[in-house]
């Protein structure tokens, strides 16, 4: 089975995000003095084939936790879904 993945990478709660503390700081020269709390974070959309979404979510978890995320600063969410 073919499945469509993406994958949500932040910052843990605590940890520094100086790329997004940058974005704030420069958001009221722009006119936008309203926004706070700022974070960057990235999305990786894929497509795996496995054969279930039992085996697709195991893999992708294993590959969040060894190259995708650092578990150490960051945390990430899983959608999985049956490609169309």
């Amino acid at each position: 089975m073919r499945f469509t993945v993406r994958v949500d990478v932040t910052h843990l709660a605590g940890v520094l995000d100086p790329q997004g503390a940058t974005v704030e700081r420069s958001l009221p020269a722009l006119g936008y003095d309203n926004v706070t709390n700022v974070s960057i974070a990235k999305t990786i959309r894929l497509a795996l084939d496995a054969p279930s979404l039992d085996a697709a979510r195991k893999q992708v978890d294993d590959m969040c936790e060894r190259l995708l995320a650092n578990p150490v600063i960051e945390r990430y969410t899983v959608e999985i879904e049956p490609a169309a």
